[in-house]
């Protein structure tokens, strides 16, 4: 059972993950892969409204996606682009990241590579995971602008997208604790999580909403 206080708590993690950042032009758009191919859809219209010339998408393949993509996660966003109108000139595939860290690094890589200057990024993933992006992308190429991005939905919007309640709060419960113990670990910056932040997240912890949380965490 779900009750209204679990949702309560659940927004505040919901809104606390997304950055609120706008979208502007940038250097390169980078999706970030995963099981959510909203992700390239989100590359797709931001790469159509001029905001990149450039897409590069990044994934390998994960437990949670290897049934659906099973030719990797960044091979199929580069395929929904292609068939929404995205002419393959203006994709770079990355198809050996399995995290967050290896997404960027292994980006950055690609577009030094190919002898792409760059300045800013349009950091694109899925909506809970915007500010987790930011924070790798932030520790790990601090050079550059980021810009983070991820299809403009509400959090009913994802539920109703997903289609397990449950699995959802599982997942922003563990995001957060990313964004907590990440940040000692090297792995991204530190940032301010609100005390209402914390204590949904705790409350929510305490309900046994703990199936995404790291284990040593």
């Amino acid at each position: 059972m779900i009750s209204a206080q679990d949702w309560a708590d659940t927004q505040r993690l919901w809104d606390y993950h997304q950055m609120g950042h706008t979208p502007q032009p940038c250097s390169v758009a980078i999706g970030l892969g995963s099981h959510d191919l909203g992700v390239a859809d989100t590359a797709v219209d931001l790469y159509k409204r001029g905001l990149a010339p450039l897409l590069v998408f990044t994934g390998a393949t994960s437990p949670t996606t290897r049934d659906r993509m099973p030719r990797g996660e960044a091979v199929h966003y580069q395929e929904r682009a292609l068939e929404l109108g995205v002419p393959s000139s203006a994709v770079l595939v990355e198809p050996r990241a399995r995290n967050t860290g290896e997404n960027i690094r292994f980006s950055r890589e690609l577009l030094t590579e190919s002898g792409v200057e760059v300045s800013s990024v349009l950091l694109i993933s899925k909506p809970y995971e915007e500010r987790r992006a930011y924070a790798t992308a932030r520790k790990l190429w601090p050079e550059v602008e980021i810009v983070s991005a991820s299809s403009p939905m509400t959090l009913q919007d994802y539920v109703d997208d997903i289609g397990d309640a449950r699995l959802v709060i599982d997942m922003l419960v563990g995001a957060l604790q990313r964004l907590l113990i990440y940040p000692e670990q090297g792995f991204m910056i530190s940032q301010q999580v609100p005390a209402d932040v914390i204590e949904a997240y705790e409350r929510l912890c305490r309900r046994g909403f703990t199936s995404r949380l790291l284990q040593d965490g």
